[in-house]
């Protein structure tokens, strides 16, 4: 994916357009920025965002780490592992706030403009903006960048920008985006995401191609050295054109960021208490809890902090295959939603640290519970003869344990389900009576910390008679089999954003389970799911948003295309005393290194 425009994707996933000044005015909106809930925190006359130190001394030098490898500084294809950080390297149309959800102010435009209907967008660009040859980022970059993604680059951009009908100039700097197949609040701002490309540098040369020659962007930072697979260096551009409008008051703060790869989480949390880079945002309950009990951190050299995250946590867990014929049906899913013991996990391994997923919408108001009622059964009606009965009798539970280890009751309720799925055990081993495939289940990992995770679930399924084994590849092999599907179960992350919209298409799909490169792992290919999508994309209110939302993450969970894992509420920050950050950072993400300094 692209660095800017994935990046930002992932970070403000599907914001529904809901500003006052366009729903209840027959006028277009034009404006320094787009509003998710209404009107914008900052008026046109601001100096800089409110959690930014605007003072904040420029210089040093920020070292973080990267696990694997990467071979590739191309980031909008699919071919490759792009290298870490090279979202610095471009401009977006608008960029986010982080102290307000669904809100994006002009970074290459100066204004944008839109009709009551939704069924365009346009930007004007500022005057001033520069690629960092000096040439001027112009109307013709954009579309060309449009053109260029859908034509040739990642998947995604096919299916994320489906609806766009057109690109055209209409003023010497403004570009309009016209969109087609009805009303979709969302897609202006989603065009304000997109990460520009300059067309003069990618004319005659290959697109669809990797390559380790530093492309040429228009942000803060720019590629300063690199050896493929070891580290990159980018350095700040001390000519930024961009660099004193408010929304970079205060942010790129830093000369020089370099990010050094490591073989795996072992080896870069060892690096970091070595002193070998300076800041770590830890993923690992054991780790935070045990490895960095050294002398630098009692004497505060080294700190240990619990920022707040205010982000909706998604869903991460066990992913099925659904394209592999043994989990098609989904009493074979559910019943191995039996063999993860959480409890026990959590108190064994994780700490104590974490609360279970129950959600493909966690900790937020688009999380189901309880039973269906209301605007959701309303929703959901039409399609009772195409769902499980479950979903509109029962609330969705999954399996709970005493924590003590000893799941048999959960596991004797497994083999009842894959019984009723048509499995059985012969000479201990689970094969379906009708086609005596066996039931081999292997994990794939690309983190040997996970194999202490999922080493109970493997010896569980054992007991179930199922061949099952854990395999942990390099980084490389781990995302050309992901792209093209080939695992039975692994372990990933779906982020969402506190309104979703279009990037659901790319995770459950019917479109894109056939698609390689998108995020619907799953290979869910369900008319209803898809009918549910759309209803989201369209939802004209909040209220009509969430219960929508709602609908579409119930049919999900009773659909047991994965097996919940857990989440915690707060960013785990390990790093050295070497920088100053604002008093309050913003509540929906660190924001390092932008807007920290090096002391």
């Amino acid at each position: 994916m692209s660095p800017n425009a994935y990046l930002r994707v992932i970070a403000c996933l599907g914001l529904l357009l809901m500003y006052a000044s366009i729903t209840s005015a027959q006028t277009n909106y034009q404006g320094h920025a787009l509003s998710l809930h209404g009107d914008v925190k900052y008026d046109a006359n601001f100096k800089h965002f409110d959690y930014v130190n605007p003072n904040a001394p420029k210089g040093g030098e920020a070292k973080m780490a990267g696990l694997g490898t990467f071979d590739n500084l191309n980031p909008f294809i699919l071919k490759g592992v792009p290298a870490i950080g090279l979202g610095m390297t471009y401009n977006t149309l608008l960029t986010p706030s982080l102290d307000e959800p669904g809100t994006e102010y002009g970074e290459l435009a100066e204004s944008v403009e839109v009709p009551p209907d939704f069924s365009w967008v346009a930007f004007t660009l500022r005057a001033n903006a520069r690629w960092h040859d000096g040439k001027p980022v112009m109307v013709e970059d954009v579309i060309f960048t449009m053109e260029i993604l859908k034509e040739k680059g990642h998947p995604f951009y096919r299916s994320y920008y489906a609806n766009v009908s057109s690109v055209e100039k209409t003023g010497p700097r403004t570009v309009k985006f016209s969109f087609s197949g009805g009303e979709n609040r969302e897609l202006p701002m989603i065009i304000g995401q997109l990460a520009i490309v300059p067309k003069h540098y990618w004319e005659g040369r290959d697109f669809e191609k990797t390559t380790t020659e530093p492309p040429l962007g228009s942000g803060p930072y720019k590629i300063e050295s690199l050896e493929i697979g070891r580290y990159i260096t980018y350095s700040r551009v001390e000519d930024y054109w961009g660099k004193d409008l408010p929304i970079n008051v205060g942010q790129n703060n830093v000369d020089v960021i370099r990010y050094d790869y490591y073989r795996d989480a072992t080896v870069a949390v060892e690096a970091l208490k070595a002193g070998e880079y300076d800041f770590r945002a830890e993923n690992s309950s054991k780790d935070w809890a045990t490895a960095y009990e050294i002398p630098a951190l009692t004497e505060g050299r080294l700190i240990k902090e619990l920022v707040p995250d205010k982000n909706s946590s998604g869903m991460q867990a066990f992913w099925f295959n659904t394209r592999r014929s043994k989990f098609v049906d989904p009493k074979v899913r559910q019943a191995l939603n039996y063999t993860f013991d959480f409890a026990w996990t959590n108190t064994n391994l994780f700490y104590g640290q974490y609360t279970r997923t129950t959600s493909f919408f966690s900790n937020s108001d688009l999380a189901v519970t309880g039973l269906l009622k209301g605007q959701e059964l309303e929703i959901l009606t039409p399609y009772r003869d195409k769902l499980p009965e479950e979903v509109f009798t029962k609330a969705f539970e999954l399996p709970e344990t005493d924590g003590s280890g000893n799941i048999r009751q959960n596991l004797r309720k497994a083999r009842t389900l894959l019984a009723e799925a048509g499995w059985e055990i012969k000479d201990q081993t689970l094969v379906h009576y009708q086609t005596r495939e066996v039931m081999t289940i292997e994990f794939l990992l690309v983190s040997p910390s996970f194999e202490r995770i999922v080493g109970p679930i493997v010896q569980n399924m054992k007991r179930l008679g199922i061949d099952a084994t854990l395999r942990t590849v390099d980084r490389a092999q781990y995302q050309n089999r992901m792209n093209t599907f080939d695992f039975d179960m692994t372990v990933q992350w779906v982020r969402q954003s506190l309104s979703p919209g279009n990037e659901q298409r790319d995770f459950w799909s019917s479109e894109e389970a056939d698609t390689d490169g998108s995020r619907n792992w799953a290979g869910i290919k369900d008319p209803v799911v898809d009918e549910l999508i759309d209803k989201v994309i369209s939802a004209p209110d909040r209220q009509t948003l969430v219960a929508t939302t709602h609908a579409l993450d119930r049919v999900l969970l009773w659909g047991f295309y994965v097996i919940p894992q857990w989440h915690m509420q707060a960013h785990r920050l390990v790093y050295w005393d070497k920088f100053g950050k604002p008093a309050q950072l913003p509540p929906y993400q660190h924001g390092f290194p932008a807007i920290w300094w090096r002391k």
